[in-house]
């Protein structure tokens, strides 16, 4: 029994060594690809932006940008509250 604990222990060392260097391995091969964007030439696109057959949809897209809580307002005049409406006299 004493004999066999390192034996058992030296194989799952090996083992999890080889499993280490082909993870390292794969994230070597990614980051050579993201930086060289003519290895990966597949385009991944959105379904949101295909129509029921399948083609690009050629309308123009909302976009919404969203600021802080602390941020003050781009453009607010006198008379009106952040929220567009109108003050009231205090």
């Amino acid at each position: 029994m004493s004999q066999i604990i390192p034996i058992l222990y030296g194989a799952l060392f090996i083992l999890l060594l080889v499993q280490a260097m082909r993870l390292m391995g794969l994230g070597i091969s990614a980051a050579r690809r993201d930086k060289n964007p003519s290895l990966d030439q597949s385009v991944t696109v959105h379904p949101e932006l295909l129509d029921s057959e399948g083609n690009l949809l050629e309308d123009e897209l909302l976009t919404v940008r969203f600021t802080g809580d602390n941020e003050p307002p781009a453009t607010a005049s006198s008379g009106q509250q952040p929220d567009g409406s109108p003050s009231s006299p205090v």
